[in-house]
């Protein structure tokens, strides 16, 4: 044995690991909720599924990676990472660019939007583990991007968390439906009237809280 195999091992450990992670995805987008087995992903990803267990744990940890990954929900970093300077920003600002990340990411996840969907009509592992995953992410959003004002300001949390919902269902109405309100849902300037009420909204809220 060489020196570089410990490296090829580790090399293709993580090629197969990603194939699974890309698996997931691919089997709901294709199937749905009631594909996503031990069986089904490993198929999709061409490997033995004894290498879920060996480099995951076990379906609900691949699972849960996957969530973890960004492929589903939009994590913390990815945005202050498209946003830099974003928590030099005054509260108002945050807030607001908060938000208009969170619109371009899921408008851009079509397979987010479906497990969206399908988890108002079916309950499934991955819809539990997702659930904790988003509320995760609500808690690192509040604890980076909140700041002092969200600590002494709590019904700001609850405004947020009901825009938060907003936000998702009129990406969901969008699926199926062009005007909405008199805002049309399928085109960037639609959204972008959106997020400049978004942005009106921050201010009148922090300048109120402040």
């Amino acid at each position: 044995m060489t020196r570089d195999a410990p490296a090829a091992r580790n090399r293709d450990r993580a090629a197969t690991e990603e194939r699974l992670l890309a698996a997931v995805g691919e089997v709901l987008a294709r199937d749905g909720f009631g594909a996503v087995g031990v069986n089904g992903i490993a198929r999709q990803a061409g490997v033995d599924k004894v290498l879920i267990y060996r480099y995951f744990g076990g379906l609900d940890e691949l699972l849960r990676a996957w969530g973890a990954s960004g492929r589903f929900w939009p994590r913390v970093a990815d945005l202050l990472a498209a946003q830099p300077g974003l928590l030099a920003l005054p509260q108002a600002l945050r807030w607001a660019g908060f938000f208009e990340h969170l619109i371009d990411e899921l408008r851009a996840r079509p397979l987010t939007l479906e497990i969206l969907a399908a988890e108002v009509a079916e309950q499934h592992a991955l819809a539990t583990i997702l659930e904790a995953e988003r509320e995760a992410w609500g808690e690192e959003a509040a604890r980076v991007l909140g700041g002092p004002a969200f600590a002494s300001h709590p019904h700001l949390v609850a405004t947020t968390l009901l825009l938060v919902a907003g936000v998702q269902y009129l990406l969901l109405r969008g699926r199926h439906t062009r005007v909405f309100g008199g805002i049309d849902l399928h085109s960037d300037a639609g959204w972008a009237q959106i997020k400049t009420s978004l942005r009106a909204l921050a201010l009148q809220l922090f300048g109120a809280a402040a």
